[in-house]
């Protein structure tokens, strides 16, 4: 089981990004593994702090968190900062700090590089939620230059070769006990600058463009479902594939209607005559009107199972059941006429119970 990312770092949810940074900061100093060789113990607390920052140094990602917690983090694609490359790669502003190497270590890839994975909050309707429906996204990101074809040079010109590391992507930096090989500060790891950019992307490789992408969401889905649409997320660089587009479920209430799990719970209303005497109603369920014959003598409160009249489940397509519970209406405004039948049946009840003692002088008798 993970550990809480706050708990981790040692500060409170309130802390602001100045404190989770001075707390990385202070753990990524004692656990770095140039301090720390073959150990193990150091070298999982320093990943896992790296990963607590990943999070809560990131103002969207903490928020989802918060909310959320890991399950939220994994619905949006999140899976970790990685191998030590990738930490001193991400972090390396904060190692820059520490070590006065204006950053972390680790090359970044010169190639093709896959585009970030993008999230989506879709609203649905109750009925959309049962029974499926099929929506039109309009999204606006950043995808691949159609000029540059994301290489972010201009057509017709190459890339120059850094100057600060020669192409290597990386410059060695020692201090003290320290020798880090880190990111090229010039290119940015990647052994080439562009003196000549495309025009569209200004050299980024990347272009905003607003799509609209067809999702079929199933019959049964609910608040917190997740759909994944491949390659229809941020834009690749340098021929590299776009990432995956990520769509969380929001699911809206219904005014009759309740869903726990695959059943539907709602509550009926009756009269005291109707729940006194017995009737049959034709009530909605979420897919049609059916019958339900109320049996004579029926209380508030009691509940009837229709089999069958639920949600159907994402993976077995079977359906669950509609529970309803009745409620009995006492009436309030009564005519003169109906007052005295009142009376009238008050009447004949109480001396019918009992043996003609009524429930309330049997009551008395008792407490005397």
């Amino acid at each position: 089981m993970k550990t809480c990312y706050y708990k981790t770092h040692g500060v409170e949810r309130s802390a602001t990004a100045d404190e989770i940074k001075k707390s990385y900061r202070k753990l990524a100093m004692k656990y770095h593994p140039d301090r720390n060789p073959d150990n193990k113990e150091a070298e999982d607390k320093f990943k896992a702090a790296a990963e607590a920052y990943e999070v809560l140094g990131d103002a969207e990602k903490r928020k989802v968190y918060d909310q959320y917690g890991f399950e939220g983090l994994q619905n949006t694609g999140y899976s970790g900062p990685g191998d030590f490359n990738d930490i001193f790669s991400h972090f390396g502003d904060i190692f820059g700090d520490l070590f006065g190497m204006g950053g972390g270590g680790g090359q970044r890839r010169q190639g093709p590089s896959q585009g970030a994975d993008l999230r989506y909050d879709l609203q649905i309707s109750f009925m959309e939620a049962v029974h499926g429906v099929e929506k039109e996204l309009e999204i606006t990101k950043r995808d691949t230059c159609w000029t540059c074809e994301g290489s972010g040079l201009r057509p017709g010109h190459q890339p120059q070769t850094c100057p600060t590391c020669q192409g290597r992507g990386q410059v060695i930096q020692s201090q003290g006990f320290f020798r880090l090989s880190t990111t090229c500060p010039h290119c940015h790891g990647q052994g080439q600058i562009v003196t000549d950019p495309c025009n569209d992307c200004g050299g980024g490789g990347l272009v905003r463009k607003t799509k609209k992408v067809s999702l079929k969401i199933p019959a049964g889905v609910d608040t917190g479902s997740r759909m994944r649409l491949q390659r229809e997320g941020e834009g690749g660089r340098k021929g590299g594939p776009a990432g995956d587009l990520y769509v969380i479920i929001h699911v809206a209430e219904h005014e009759f209607f309740n869903r726990h799990g695959n059943d539907i719970h709602c509550q009926i209303p009756l009269s005291m005559v109707q729940a006194t005497l017995g009737c049959e109603l034709e009530i909605p369920t979420i897919h049609d009107t059916t019958k339900l014959k109320i049996p004579a003598g029926t209380q508030g409160g009691n509940t009837f199972h229709l089999r069958g009249e639920g949600v159907p489940s994402l993976r077995t397509r079977e359906r669950g059941d509609m529970i309803v519970e009745v409620l009995v209406r006492t009436p309030t405004k009564l005519s003169k006429r109906q007052k005295e039948l009142l009376r009238e049946f008050g009447e004949i009840e109480e001396k019918d119970s009992s043996n003609g003692e009524g429930f309330l002088k049997k009551l008395f008798q008792k407490s005397a």
